[in-house]
């Protein structure tokens, strides 16, 4: 019997104080939830570890009703905002001496996307079909009605995204391509032996350090210094020192610092300079010292290249680098991946010219198994390409109330500059840190995914819900290009709810993959006038080693090699407020704690929130932002709240379940020996055999009939890969709860085959 319910759950609203942790109303749950106490008689099992919880999942209702929900089966999803899938269910009434009644249910609901915890949540749900054999219209609604009144009550609707992934028809994804997005090849160098990396924004910009006749560059994240009186340069080198004549080289080690060294003021900012003084002697075999006033790569290996072939195809893997390096045969052509871009020479010496959309055909087999199948996401025409342009378009949301949420300090070198952007009728602030637009005769700010509103340029300042269709129009050859990136969702008179897209942290889409930044260089601000130089940058494209990690959806940046702060490409900070300047990790991070580019922006700092890797709205760090993935960190701690006991049950056949709030009524719930149950398109309710066939579950004896000469063939076109993803999903979620997979050294789609280092290796330094 079929029966068409179109019921929606009602919606439950769970706020949850934990320390530290901002939370916001949670979607209505469907089918995760973790479980109440085991049966005595069952064997002891660890706890899941799936970011989900693991399934399938049993219910108990308060009348004794058994119910079990198998994981659901993704048939599509509409812009990532709407699901429809498929469950199979078992259920039976309390005191029933029938067998109990396989069925299936078809739900569609909306979603909600947490990228960074690997989740997706169902919200306003809909049984648009149901069939269950052998109910009465009366079992039947009641049946409906304790899924309606036990999923909400007893379970958290969260499914893990690897699941959600391995079963996504990656040809529905369409890649929204930022126009103007540059593929000029970087200045690379190439080294086989150990070598060092000094990037500068543009010529060295040199601050005077109070009662020292030592200068410093700002604009680097290494420590170079000048000393003036005898117009040497010095370079700090973990615990050794280089010297120059010329801040570009040649560099040698140096014999002895200057007395200065040692007169350093006692704060913060020089803690790492002064635990490397006197500093120890740097030998011939110290790393070469390459230096560049534009954004540049390094292609350092460990020796002459080690190559070792890729599995399934002519390409040869360099393996004694942390650079993404391949060659097609020993004396083919060389590709090399950096932000996302590949580039390709005839040899390692270049010239480089842009390859992505040109790789051979070869570079789309690349196995998952392989130590750097991370970069398939870099390459155009792979689900893995596809994947990445989806994490990259889903925006994070937040609610801003209008009240709470102060603006932040907005200090100006002078009086406030404007400049034109080209193509538009708006201007730009040049001489501050913050991202300021003048329309007409009202001025905008865009500060950590948040827009407000002044009459002034200096404010005051107020959160805005109406923001100017010309500022939509700025270009990605404009700094301020960023700020189209966050837009307005919902606008009341209380609060505004915001959407901030990948690209406002420089992840963007190009040649339909992710790729990082935009391929300009964006020359920094610098003004002087007061006793330092004023120096504001922006983010660079190039210069850092920007590499894509797999499990977070966005792109790590530096490595050792490449400076001892990070990956940020600015080693101090000014503070328009103090008149002074911080330095290096005393001035901020350019990634949260898993090492990634979650909300970096060298316009606003990272602050401490972002720092722990709250993303950009967590950066807030106040409740007058409640976060469009709070109930992603609300999820994991609703059963400690509730006092509800988790554990997982064991079945006869050693299929395992999570249950909740009692005990499961475990004689009257199907079970299988993995729980490896399917809901067939056609209604019926299917189980995957040992041999790779498919049995039908029979409500009338309670048996699993093999059907597999009868089923039709598109049922069992569909339940394969069904099956095909639920073990892709499985791997995939476990995976993700790996160690080290948070990490920006993550460098494989399957990491628990050891193809992942926990951080990448350089030629010194220190990363933090």
């Amino acid at each position: 019997m079929r029966g068409h319910y179109p019921h929606r759950f009602r919606a439950i609203v769970a706020i949850v104080a934990a320390a530290g942790v901002l939370v916001s109303p949670v979607a209505p749950i469907l089918i995760a939830h973790r479980a109440a106490p085991q049966a005595a008689s069952a064997p002891k099992a660890a706890a899941p570890q799936d970011a989900d919880g693991g399934w399938p999942r049993d219910f108990v209702s308060a009348n004794g009703a058994a119910l079990r929900v198998y994981q659901p089966q993704i048939a599509s999803w509409d812009g990532q905002k709407r699901m429809v899938a498929f469950s199979a269910v078992s259920y039976s009434p309390k005191g029933s001496t029938k067998q109990p009644t396989l069925g299936t249910i078809k739900l569609e609901a909306d979603t909600s996307t947490a990228v960074e915890e690997r989740l997706v949540s169902f919200s306003k749900i809909k049984l648009t079909e149901t069939h269950f054999p052998n109910l009465s219209n009366d079992e039947l609604r009641d049946a409906v009605a304790r899924v309606e009144k036990l999923v909400p009550e007893q379970g958290e609707a969260v499914i893990a995204l690897d699941r959600v992934l391995a079963r996504l028809d990656k040809s529905t994804i369409i890649p929204r391509n930022v126009e103007g997005v540059k593929a000029d090849p970087p200045v690379l160098f190439y080294s086989t032996s150990p070598a060092v990396l000094v990037n500068l924004d543009g010529d060295p910009i040199w601050s005077p350090i109070k009662d020292n006749d030592l200068k410093f560059a700002v604009n680097t994240n290494w420590d170079l210094f000048e000393y003036s009186p005898a117009k040497t340069y010095f370079l700090r080198y973990n615990d050794g020192w280089f010297s120059a004549a010329d801040p570009k080289g040649p560099w040698k080690p140096a014999d002895k610092l200057p007395d200065s060294f040692g007169k350093l003021p006692a704060d913060a900012n020089w803690t790492d300079v002064k635990a490397a003084l006197p500093g120890r002697k740097l030998t011939s075999t110290a790393p070469k010292v390459f230096v560049s006033t534009t954004p540049a790569e390094m292609i350092l290996l460990r020796g002459a290249p080690t190559y070792q072939l890729v599995t399934g195809t002519q390409l040869l893997w360099v393996s004694n680098t942390d650079s993404d390096l391949f060659r097609l045969g020993k004396t083919g052509p060389v590709y090399y991946l950096v932000s996302g871009r590949w580039f390709s020479a005839a040899d390692f010496t270049g010239p480089w010219t842009f390859a992505s959309t040109s790789l051979p055909p070869d570079f789309k087999k690349i196995p998952l198994s392989h130590e750097r199948s991370r970069v398939l996401a870099s390459v155009p025409g792979t689900e893995q390409a596809a994947e990445a342009v989806l994490l990259a378009q889903i925006p994070q949301t937040a609610r801003i109330d209008k009240k709470l949420v102060k603006a932040p300090d907005v200090e100006f070198q002078g009086e406030p500059q404007f400049q034109p952007i080209e193509k538009t009728t708006v201007a730009r602030a040049v001489n501050t840190d913050k991202d300021i637009i003048k329309v007409g005769d009202l001025y905008y700010m865009c500060y950590q995914g948040v827009w407000f509103m002044s009459k002034s340029a200096t404010g005051p300042w107020e959160v805005t819900g109406s923001v100017p269709n010309q500022i939509y129009e700025i270009p990605v050859s404009s700094p301020s290009y960023n700020v189209t990136n966050v837009t307005v969702v919902e606008n009341n008179n209380d609060a505004v709810v915001y959407a901030t897209a990948a690209a406002y942290t420089g992840v963007m889409i190009a040649w339909g993959c992710a790729v990082w930044g935009s391929g300009y260089y964006y020359p920094p601000y610098v003004g002087y006038g007061g006793y330092y130089p004023i120096y504001h940058p922006y983010y660079p494209t190039y210069g850092y080693h920007a590499s894509y990690n797999p499990w977070t959806g966005t792109y790590s940046r530096g490595v050792a090699a490449y400076g001892p702060y990070g990956g940020a490409g600015v080693g101090a900070r000014y503070n328009p407020r103090t008149g002074t300047y911080a330095r290096g990790a005393a001035a901020y991070g350019p990634y949260g704690a898993r090492g990634y580019a979650s909300a970096y922006n060298p316009r606003t700092g990272a602050s401490a929130a972002t720092r722990q890797g709250s993303g950009v709205y967590g950066s807030w760090g106040q409740t007058g932002v409640q976060r469009g993935n709070d109930w992603a960190t609300t999820s994991r701690v609703t059963n400690r709240a509730t006092g509800a006991t988790t554990r997982v049950t064991q079945g006869s056949g050693g299929g395992a379940a999570v249950t909740r709030n009692g005990v499961a009524n475990n004689s009257g719930v199907v079970r299988t020996g993995s729980g490896d149950v399917y809901a067939g398109r056609d209604g019926n309710v299917y189980k995957k055999q040992d041999g790779g066939g498919w049995s039908q579950y029979d409500n009338g004896n309670g048996n699993w009939n093999n059907r597999a000469g009868s089923t039709d063939a598109s049922t069992v076109g569909q339940l394969n890969r069904d099956s095909a993803a639920r073990a892709e999903g499985a791997q995939r979620t476990r995976d993700a709860n790996s160690s080290g997979v948070r990490s920006g050294a993550a460098s494989s789609y399957r990491p628990s085959s050891g193809g992942m280092r926990s951080a990448p290796r350089g030629g010194g330094g220190r990363r933090r």
